[in-house]
């Protein structure tokens, strides 16, 4: 079973650059067929897909954030990143890395799930 889990900073101040790291279970750092992806869920909202990342390091990401994130691979592949500029308290959210084994874009289809972490965006 893939086993994810996020990590970053739980408050980041406007204008500034949102940075979250996902690491993923030691079994599936070599597995190529999956879509490797951030969601987010803002407090009383529902889940909102941000974008994913290939094993082969193609990204996609959705059209009302694109100029605004960048997902990676470090170097050993054991970690993915979540990089998002330009925050603003909308941003606020709970932000999840989760694994699907196609390139979905609905966050109702990816298995597997980390448990989330609160990013706050405040002054």
């Amino acid at each position: 079973q893939v086993q994810l889990q996020e990590s970053g900073p739980g408050l980041v101040k406007p204008s500034r650059t949102l940075s979250l790291t996902c690491t993923v279970s030691r079994a599936f750092l070599t597995a190529n067929d999956y879509y490797w992806g951030w969601i987010r869920q803002p407090p009383g909202k529902g889940l909102e897909w941000i974008g994913y990342i290939a094993y082969t390091g193609t990204t996609h990401y959705s059209p009302s954030l694109k100029s605004r994130t960048s997902i990676s691979w470090d170097t050993s592949r054991s970690h993915f990143t979540l990089q998002l500029s330009s925050v603003t308290p909308e941003d606020t959210a709970l932000y999840y890395c989760a694994a699907a084994r196609r390139p979905f874009t609905d966050p109702g289809q990816y298995t597997y799930w980390g448990q989330g972490t609160q990013v706050t965006v405040s002054p």
